[in-house]
């Protein structure tokens, strides 16, 4: 009974309240960041997405929650960048292309260095291995491994397979940043 009166209380809530959520995206380059903000932005897929320089901010509305979306450049170059944009945000996205193994050991050596930062402490992170279209795509159980996510503890940390141009999992992508944007776990 308790559930039901959580329940109806929360859908009350979100009938008159607006969520206003800021997320970060970052990964290596061509994983596929800004297919992904597209994707969720228009439900379109964008055959020639032109390579971050620097970064994109967008806003997006899906229901009641408006998501402010930083989309930060992959290259060496603006790595170092990563740490300023993922402070104070609701999640970190780390975008990695599933399907190029030859960047695993990088990407990994990235994502710990990005968590590394005492400012970023707490702050959940969503791993979407992207290109799950692709035959040699790591599954999400394979990206864990390869990544050592189950030897981050300091924060919440998800991971899932996904396929930004096919549209696959974006919907529990969405409902998992949602669901941080309105403090839940």
């Amino acid at each position: 009974m308790a559930g039901l009166i959580q329940w109806l209380l929360d859908w009350l809530r979100s009938l008159f309240f607006k969520t206003e959520m800021e997320l970060t995206l970052v990964g290596l380059q061509n994983s596929g960041k800004t297919t992904l903000v597209n994707v969720i932005a228009s439900g379109q897929f964008i055959e020639d997405a032109i390579p971050t320089v620097g970064f994109n901010m967008r806003k997006v509305t899906k229901g009641n929650v408006t998501m402010k979306l930083w989309d930060i450049g992959g290259q060496p170059r603006f790595r170092s960048m990563w740490e300023r944009y993922c402070r104070g945000v609701n999640a970190i996205v780390f975008v990695v292309d599933a399907a190029d193994r030859d960047k695993l050991e990088a990407a990994n050596t990235e994502l710990k260095n990005l968590l590394e930062k005492p400012q970023l402490v707490n702050i959940p992170v969503l791993v979407l291995g992207n290109k799950n279209d692709l035959p040699e795509a790591l599954t999400a159980d394979q990206l864990i491994e390869a990544l050592h996510l189950k030897s981050i503890t300091n924060r919440e940390v998800s991971c899932y397979s996904i396929s930004a141009k096919n549209q696959v999992n974006i919907d529990i992508t969405l409902q998992w940043l949602i669901k941080k944007g309105k403090g839940q776990k």
